[in-house]
């Protein structure tokens, strides 16, 4: 794989060993093994396994809450913005799934960049709460608790990067649809 900077190279590699062994487990001598170079070396380019940490976690999630916002204003009926909701999950997870294995599993040890994660989620959270009220309110979706509906949504968007990696012909588009359909209508007759 080609990569822009070394930089992308470490930060790369890291992810990839933080989803195989956990954040926890892994060393600055791990990354530096994986990528063939002295440990010395990866200071060149980064300060610390915290660094590369907050530097997965926090591009992913900007990344989620930038895209959100811009779901969330537009004029687009809520079951639209919803499709856009899923679409964007899928698209972010099958480009960057072992960055979202940390996102989701070892968010709980960044060190600085913490409460702007946590800051991030929660808008995140509440807009994509907000399109479902929205659309509870306008007829669109059932009249139901739109904290279960997230939380079923959420639940199954966020442990995406489990599944998709074992879908290796998989049309990525038609996958979209399909979601979206089963999470939006659920699975009745």
């Amino acid at each position: 794989m080609k990569y822009e900077t070394r930089k992308d190279e470490i930060i790369q590699t890291s992810a990839i060993l933080f989803q195989k062994k956990g954040y926890s487990a892994v060393t600055m001598r791990d990354i530096a093994k994986a990528m063939g170079i002295k440990a010395a070396s990866l200071y060149n380019h980064i300060n610390s396994k915290q660094e590369i940490l907050s530097e997965i976690i926090i591009s992913l999630a900007e990344q989620f809450t930038e895209q959100m916002k811009i779901i969330k204003t537009s004029d687009d009926s809520s079951i639209n913005k919803l499709k856009q909701v899923v679409a964007l999950h899928v698209n972010i997870t099958s480009n960057n799934q072992f960055g979202m294995a940390s996102l989701n599993s070892d968010w709980m040890h960044l060190e600085n960049e913490l409460e702007y994660y946590l800051k991030l989620r929660k808008n995140y959270e509440n807009d994509f709460r907000s399109i479902i009220e929205k659309g509870i309110q306008e007829n669109e979706l059932a009249n139901a608790n739109p904290e279960v509906m997230l939380f079923s949504l959420l639940s199954t968007l966020r442990s995406l990067y489990i599944w998709l990696p074992k879908k290796e012909d998989l049309n990525i588009e038609k996958f979209i649809t399909e979601l979206s359909t089963v999470l939006i209508n659920g699975i009745n007759k």
